[in-house]
């Protein structure tokens, strides 16, 4: 039996040369490591070689366990680990000078991970995100039905849609993104590939939006919906959610999923009546430097 070992790299098609078969067999649990690392292999040679990122894998047995990945900006997304390996992976990076803004993960492994950054660098995390995935079952769309229809958007709507994604940020408290939309870099948001769908009024009057990742590994994650506060309460939320949903199906994923607010009870019982069935839950991180201030404060 090799002894566990982490191999990292910044050729991120070699790593998932190696790594990908691992990452796309629990698409549900691992999809977003596989959209973020998709976008980062994506970038051109320059802004690779500009800023770099980091990827990971464990291997044990001579198979994956496990992967790590460290954007550019400093968050560092991972998939399952028990706290020994957690605690193994921060001493790891510690020692090699990778100082993460913050870390997402599934529950448990994000606060194992912040526990082990907290004895191995004398810093002290602080939670700032916890969600619920969902992933869905059989699609039910609404009956009743709201007046109107969905419609993809187009190159015509990128107003709109920036617009909106910018009040989902305020919403939400999405700090890091609202930098990136004010300064002119949608593109470098996590929004600047997502699909979008509108629905619309019968008189053609945009009242909520939902957009959706490509397929990567079979999964479409659905993510942002949102719907201006003047205009919620009248369905459209849920009717554009199954639009965008049902076009992922159309587009051929196999898994469809969701994250949504645990303190959210309203959209939290819509998703599950359109389909949506929670599977387990994430949380986030802010990981202070060890010399100094807050990492996240890079955004």
């Amino acid at each position: 039996m090799l002894p566990d070992d982490w191999h990292l790299t910044q050729d991120a098609d070699d790593f998932l040369a190696r790594a990908g078969d691992f990452l796309r067999s629990r698409p549900v649990l691992h999809n977003t490591p596989l959209t973020d690392i998709e976008r980062l292999r994506n970038r051109t040679a320059a802004e690779r070689a500009a800023a770099p990122a980091v990827f990971g894998r464990l291997e044990s047995g001579g198979e994956v366990r496990a992967i790590l990945y460290l954007t550019p900006r400093g968050r560092l997304g991972l998939t399952p680990l028990g706290a020994e390996r957690a605690d193994t992976l921060a001493a790891r990076l510690a020692g090699l000078g990778h100082l993460p803004a913050d870390v997402v993960a599934d529950h448990d492994t994000a606060g194992a991970f912040a526990e082990a950054w907290r004895r191995h660098t004398g810093t002290a995390p602080v939670p700032f995100w916890r969600t619920h995935l969902y992933r869905l079952g059989t699609l039910t769309p609404p009956r009743p039905r709201p007046e109107g229809r969905g419609r993809r958007t187009g190159v015509e709507d990128r107003e709109q849609v920036v617009r909106w994604c910018r009040e989902f940020c305020v919403d939400v408290g999405e700090r890091s993104s609202i930098e990136l939309i004010d300064a002119g870099s949608w593109d470098e948001s996590r929004f600047g590939d997502r699909h979008f769908t509108f629905w619309e009024t019968p008189d053609g009057a945009p009242v909520s939006m939902a957009a959706a990742t490509s397929v990567v590994g079979g999964m479409v994650r659905v993510d942002p919906v949102y719907t201006p506060a003047r205009l919620r309460g009248r369905g459209y939320a849920g009717a554009v959610t199954a639009e965008a949903s049902s076009a992922a199906l159309a587009a051929g994923a196999t898994e469809v999923v969701l994250f949504t607010d645990p303190d959210n009870p309203t959209s939290n019982a819509l998703y599950q009546r359109l389909g949506y069935v929670h599977v387990a839950d994430f949380a986030g991180y802010r990981l202070a430097r060890p010399d100094g201030p807050n990492a996240a404060d890079r955004g």
